[in-house]
């Protein structure tokens, strides 16, 4: 066959050294030599022998909720073979967590880990009132994450002279030595007479970086997710 579709720029390349890497903007692949785990219904091709097993608990035998964020369940992925990943054309992203580290991410930018990672499930503080239930989860230990955000992410330095307030639909995580707390932008009767519909965001004080989507999510998106 020949025409563009086929060439090198489409094609991908022989399986090469275990973990993930990016195969283009909107999908990761990962070569897997054991285990990792990826988001329920992510898995658009692979090859080799692979299984795939739904998880009702969690991560490293620890007796907890396999979800991440928003009600997102997780799969299994055992083996040796290649898995392409991908959730509705989203960009895709690879962020490095070494130890000490801590990155607190959105559940609905998760698409896959490494199983060297552990994660648990935390709910933002007060972010429930402002974003109808924001649960993220607190990654740590070594290894890679693979993430997906709408449109290419805008990454906001904080420092204690700049905090940072961002939209709680719009936030896809940050890094260690953040707090969070809510902002009221607005007095009560601004709000009443209409206002800017920006009432309410997340602020982020401290050291460190906050990943922000160039997009919030519509009300049907976030049922979705």
């Amino acid at each position: 066959m020949k025409g563009d579709l086929f060439s090198s720029e489409y094609m991908v390349q022989p399986a090469g050294a275990a973990g993930m890497s990016v195969q283009n903007a909107k999908s990761i692949k990962y070569t897997v030599n054991g285990e990792m785990f990826a988001r329920q219904g992510a898995m658009v091709a692979y090859r080799g022998s692979l299984q795939f097993e739904r998880k009702s608990q969690g991560v490293g035998g620890m007796l907890k909720r396999a979800v991440t964020g928003e009600g997102l369940p997780l799969m299994a992925v055992r083996g040796q073979g290649e898995a392409w990943f991908a959730h509705e054309a989203q960009n895709c992203f690879i962020v490095d967590i070494d130890p000490g580290d801590v990155f607190t991410v959105n559940g609905r930018n998760v698409l896959c880990f490494d199983a060297s990672l552990s994660y648990e499930i935390k709910t933002v503080k007060g972010a429930g009132i402002a974003g109808g239930g924001l649960f993220n989860s607190v990654f740590t230990g070594q290894g890679r994450l693979g993430l997906v955000c709408e449109g290419n992410p805008l990454v906001i330095p904080v420092s204690p002279q700049w905090p940072v307030y961002v939209d709680t639909d719009a936030v896809v995580g940050w890094t260690a030595g953040l707090q969070t707390s809510l902002h009221r932008s607005q007095s009560i009767g601004s709000m009443i007479r209409g206002g800017s519909g920006e009432a309410v965001q997340l602020m982020l004080q401290g050291e460190g970086c906050v990943v922000v989507r160039p997009s919030e999510a519509t009300p049907q998106k976030a049922q979705q997710h």
